[in-house]
């Protein structure tokens, strides 16, 4: 009996390594599993992620489309009446190829679209804040920093924060390739030189980099032009956090009027809200504002002379002395916003796109995606 003792032990022993070998084995190949299954769902992932991008690509060429053939038959006017101001809501793929007749229309059954275009130029533009009057020369735009202190103040926040915006604006296109670069046609009077008045104003109060004297300087002095350190580029409304004076919840009343463009527009009267209106228009209030859209709704305008006119019938009494190259019918930046479902992918991505007034071709600025 005491013989037997030693083996029985070694029996336990080798059984139960035995199990601790099993249950090793099973882990490490459930870990292999695992993180091949999730090798596996991430390379899925990529690939609906790839067929919704092209999804998308596919259906912001057939937006540029309509922007195009728009323009053609309405080469001078932009309303809101157009084809393109009506919103797509959420359709499945498959209704679009059925309708072309795609005769594999049915893969799109799980795939899903909406989205809608917006009119860049009914917002105020901030890039509007800064002109350049001669080459090379980087000035505040009085008049606009005039006009959105009254969008500021209508909103109800400080509209001494406009002229902030505005040298904000001016020093982070201080070392921007495209700090000079301006449109053609019926266009901001500062695309081929501010007026006069304006210029001497803005130069008078130093807003021309090189020189000045700005006593309500935020930080940013004409004599630190050549300094390492400069603002970054406004190149969204979100920019405005970065100025001093703004919050969150301040851009948030801002973002459904306010813009940032690449280059200075006019505001489309024929699309642009009340607000805007009144700002924009010197010696308009909210409620003329209110009455002059209310006019718009029954007929667009066909120039701006019909602008002038519905002015004048809003109750503005200097309505014919408004610099007709601030304001417009037609637009040429464009704001494509687009969502796609497809499957367990969802990708959302917003487009800024010029028209071109002459040829009515478009052009991609930038496309940002929200995954």
């Amino acid at each position: 009996m005491p013989s037997r003792r030693p083996n029985q032990k070694q029996r336990g022993v080798a059984i139960i390594s035995a199990l601790l070998v099993v249950s090793l084995t099973a882990i490490l190949v459930s870990g292999m599993l695992w993180r091949q299954q999730v090798q596996v769902r991430r390379i899925e992932n990529q690939r609906l992620l790839a067929q919704a991008q092209w999804i998308s690509r596919s259906a912001l060429d057939w937006t540029r489309l309509i922007l195009r053939s728009e323009a053609d038959t309405s080469p001078t006017v932009t309303y809101l009446g157009g084809v393109w101001g009506v919103p797509i809501a959420k359709t499945k793929l498959s209704d679009f190829l059925g309708q072309i007749g795609e005769v594999r229309a049915q893969e799109g059954a799980s795939t899903y679209l909406s989205g809608s275009i917006e009119d860049a130029q009914a917002k105020f533009n901030l890039r509007n804040l800064v002109s350049t009057p001669t080459p090379g020369v980087l000035t505040v735009n009085v008049e606009q920093i005039q006009s959105f202190q009254r969008l500021l103040t209508m909103l109800g926040l400080n509209g001494s924060l406009a002229k902030t915006v505005a040298l904000q604006m001016r020093a982070g296109l201080g070392r921007s390739a495209t700090r000079f670069q301006t449109q053609t046609g019926n266009n901001m009077s500062s695309a081929n030189g501010t007026s006069t008045q304006a210029t001497i104003a803005a130069l008078a109060q130093g807003g021309a980099t090189g020189g000045g004297t700005f006593t309500d300087d935020p930080g940013l002095k004409d004599a630190d032009d050549n300094a390492p350190v400069a603002p970054l580029q406004m190149i969204s409304v979100d920019s405005l956090l970065d100025v001093p004076g703004f919050s969150a919840e301040a851009v948030a009343k801002l973002r459904p009027f306010v813009t940032v463009l690449p280059t200075t527009t006019a505001v489309n009267m024929n699309t642009a809200p009340a607000e805007v209106v009144a700002a924009v228009v010197p010696g308009m209030n909210l409620s003329q504002g209110q009455a002059f859209v209310a006019r718009r709704e029954t007929v667009f305008f066909h120039d701006v002379g019909n602008v002038q006119l519905a002015l004048t019938g809003a109750g503005v009494k200097a309505a014919t002395s408004i610099d007709p190259n601030e304001l417009d019918v037609t637009t040429k930046y464009f704001v494509i916003r687009g969502r796609v479902e497809h499957e367990r992918a969802q990708l959302e991505r917003t487009t800024l796109v010029y028209r071109d007034p002459t040829t009515h071709t478009t052009r991609i600025v930038y496309t940002r995606d929200t995954l």
